[in-house]
């Protein structure tokens, strides 16, 4: 009992001393990015829900993200030149995690006759239903 007190006391000294802190830490920890993904207007989606993809131009690639909606990726280059929708992605999450909130989180390549056509993700977006609807059918994911 003695030394019980003893470590409650050293512990209520030591945390009257400690600085305050200010909030999370950059490097949050997993559950802390599962509640920005579960988040309606959160851009955050898993890789495990990419269902289906089209490639509208040699920059310009949308995905089905099954419940999430159809996202829009814009890419550097020309990587997706000479690209069809029926030609295999290549999907990494680069952050250790299935969870993808920022470009840099993702990497896409194209495979095509057994070689990968890597593709550096400048940006996403998630389209409105409007805008799906407003694509040409052979564009719609």
């Amino acid at each position: 009992m003695k030394l019980a007190l003893t470590l409650a006391a050293a512990c209520a000294a030591l945390s009257a001393c400690a600085p305050d802190y200010p909030g999370p830490a950059p490097f949050a920890p997993a559950y802390g990015a599962d509640a920005v993904a579960a988040a309606p207007g959160s851009l955050c989606f898993r890789t495990s829900d990419m269902r289906n993809h089209t490639v509208g131009d040699d920059s310009t690639l949308y995905v089905d993200v099954g419940q999430r909606g159809v996202y829009r990726f814009e890419v550097s280059g020309s990587c997706l030149a000479g690209a069809s929708s029926s030609d295999p992605l290549v999907i990494r999450a680069v952050a250790g995690s299935s969870l993808i909130c920022r470009p840099i989180d993702l990497d896409i390549a194209v495979s095509r006759g057994g070689m990968t056509s890597p593709c550096i993700v400048r940006d996403f977006s998630r389209m409105s239903p409007d805008a799906v609807a407003a694509l040409p059918p052979r564009l719609r994911p």
